[in-house]
């Protein structure tokens, strides 16, 4: 309990030092028009998703992800839900929100973020006290690494067990989108084929599989997602196979970039999510 309340005091420092520092960041819109924390809050309550893509390593990320939840739980039924735990750890994530294991328990059986204490604590903390539930969306590594070495369709001789893990097979896959075609030309020579994009597809596949699942489609209800900005950056990755799942659904999406100069959004940004929030790049980093 203690270090839980340690966490949320230098959290809750945390804000009124960035609060105090007006040039720490700066919030735009998609085309590059100044918003604020008020615009970008308001609009995330007329949505069925809302899509935080973060760094993992940024201090006002993880800051604003815990403002908005607030936010949002003042309104609103949250279902939280976020890439930094596994599907098949579900079950010691429930447990560990239930009180019935603690943090280093959680941590031994599940493999936490070393990150976690710090950055996402806050948020289970928060769905704890609303008795929200918290998904674990993301698929267990082993599997996103078994495709980058042996290819998707490695995936089909698993047993039902561990299929249920994973986004019904085969996935759809796509080169054409954006976030995975940049992924081929990262890869020198296209060494690994498309082993390489579909390893993330199969990421983004399943979290949009299990956010699908557990979300309520209704006004009083929204889905808050947490995770790396690549995923949901231009509503791809997973909201591209989310609309695939749930189509016609309301979906916001946030960016956290950084810039040198953060009072006007640099030309390459725009357009990369409903609000983007640009963070100076000499804020010093979590890790």
């Amino acid at each position: 309990m203690f270090k839980r309340l340690h966490v949320l005091v230098v959290l809750c420092f945390t804000t009124f030092q960035f609060i105090g520092q007006e040039n720490v960041f700066k919030i735009y819109d998609a085309k590059g028009k100044k918003s604020s924390f008020a615009k970008m809050s308001k609009t995330s309550l007329n949505q069925d998703v809302v899509f935080f893509g973060e760094l993992h390593n940024n201090p006002i990320a993880h800051w604003m992800e815990v403002e908005i939840a607030k936010f949002l739980l003042e309104e609103k039924k949250v279902t939280f839900g976020a890439e930094m735990f596994e599907s098949n750890d579900q079950v010691h994530l429930d447990a560990f929100m239930k009180g019935e294991i603690n943090v280093e328990t959680f941590d031994s059986l599940a493999g936490i973020w070393s990150n976690f204490k710090t950055d996402y604590l806050p948020l289970v903390d928060l769905a704890i006290s609303s008795k929200s539930k918290f998904i674990a969306s993301n698929i267990p590594r082993k599997y996103a690494s078994q495709v980058f070495k042996k290819g998707i369709e490695s995936l089909d001789s698993l047993p039902a067990e561990d299929k249920k893990w994973i986004a019904p097979l085969p996935i759809d896959f796509d080169i054409t989108v954006g976030c995975y075609a940049k992924m081929m030309e990262m890869m020198p020579g296209g060494h690994g084929g498309e082993n390489f994009p579909k390893a993330q597809a199969i990421k983004d596949a399943t979290m949009a599989h299990f956010i699908a699942q557990n979300m309520n489609i209704g006004e009083d209800h929204v889905f808050y997602h947490i995770n790396g900005s690549f995923h949901s950056d231009n509503k791809e990755g997973i909201i591209w196979y989310l609309e695939k799942y749930k189509p016609g659904i309301r979906v916001m999406n946030i960016s956290v970039v950084v810039q040198e100069d953060i009072h006007k959004l640099e030309k390459e940004h725009f357009g990369v999510a409903d609000f983007i929030i640009v963070v100076d790049s000499d804020l010093t980093t979590s890790y």
